[in-house]
């Protein structure tokens, strides 16, 4: 499909969890059937069908693991800055968290396999890009929340959730399988193959059922600046980083990609835990999901993919 094909079927399929949820027919106990199923099952199939057959120098690399331990730390640097003076710690907490922790699994790997192809190099990266990210991201956003809402945080027991990922361990495989050479059966692949294709349909779904605009009374300069940030800024971050790296142009595609997709929908159920505003954190990751369908374009374009 081309781009615009894409982010039409992206916002189709998110619209179509949306209504879903609106209507009843996605439950909140089939909503989390579609997120296991997402979490569990088709993203490890896609992570591992976009590494386990590549060059591994190609997808794996210092630059790139760097890159994104570079990019999450200079987003939390910006996003402590601009939101410095927000009030209270917990709008303050949601806004910074919220600013730059990336919706990297769900949409991000499954929207550059979409668009480059599930067996392209810049889904392997893609995969790398995720799995460095959730080790760096979500012991950040768990962290600022409990020093900044002044509360006890369990990040060692987060650690120990990220050791049991699904998706991580799918990563491990595929790079293992890269590194020795070694491809599973024909009737595997094309069992896995399947599994892949189902990672966007699946997490798109998952993730409209999953939106929610409840509150009554947006923050409307938090949201925007927080849309901003996240949105705009983070692609360019990203573009900075892996270009003064040295990236090659897959790289720097694969990155500015996967760091301009919208806040990640965990970082609702991190804000609620430890007192950061749930309705803030609700209503932000309704308003970047939708808002990235149109700034995805000029991301794309500004890498190179057009059509």
């Amino acid at each position: 499909m081309s781009v615009a094909s894409n982010l039409a079927y992206m916002l189709v399929l998110l619209a179509a969890g949306v209504a879903g949820r609106r209507v009843g027919l996605l439950t909140p106990s089939r909503r989390d059937a579609l997120t296991d199923a997402a979490f569990l099952v088709a993203l490890p199939a896609l992570v591992y069908t976009s590494t386990f057959a590549q060059p591994l120098g190609d997808v794996l690399s210092v630059g790139l693991v760097g890159g994104v331990v570079v990019v999450v730390a200079v987003g939390v640097a910006v996003s402590l800055l601009v939101h410095r003076r927000r009030k209270p710690a917990a709008v303050r907490s949601v806004a910074v968290v919220q600013s730059y922790h990336t919706n990297l699994g769900f949409l991000g790997l499954p929207i550059v396999a979409a668009t480059f192809g599930a067996g392209a190099v810049e889904a392997g990266k893609a995969s790398v890009v995720l799995g460095t990210g959730a080790l760096v991201q979500v012991p950040a956003t768990v962290t600022l929340l409990g020093v900044i809402n002044g509360g006890d945080t369990d990040l060692v027991g987060e650690l120990r959730g990220l050791a049991g990922n699904p998706v991580l361990a799918a990563l491990a495989a595929g790079l293992l399988s890269a590194a020795v050479g070694w491809s599973p059966p024909g009737l595997a692949v094309s069992g896995l193959g399947v599994l892949a294709d189902l990672a966007l349909p699946v997490a798109l779904l998952g993730v409209g059922a999953s939106l929610s605009l409840e509150a009554t009374d947006l923050d409307l300069p938090t949201l925007g600046t927080v849309a901003a940030v996240k949105l705009l800024a983070m692609p360019v971050v990203a573009l900075a980083v892996f270009t003064a790296l040295g990236g090659d142009a897959a790289t720097v595609r694969t990155g500015v990609v996967m760091f301009a997709m919208p806040t990640a929908v965990s970082t609702f159920v991190y804000a609620t835990a430890l007192g950061g505003d749930p309705d803030l954190a609700s209503v932000t990751v309704f308003a970047t999901t939708v808002a990235s369908v149109a700034t995805l374009v000029p991301v794309l374009w500004l890498v190179g993919v057009g059509g």
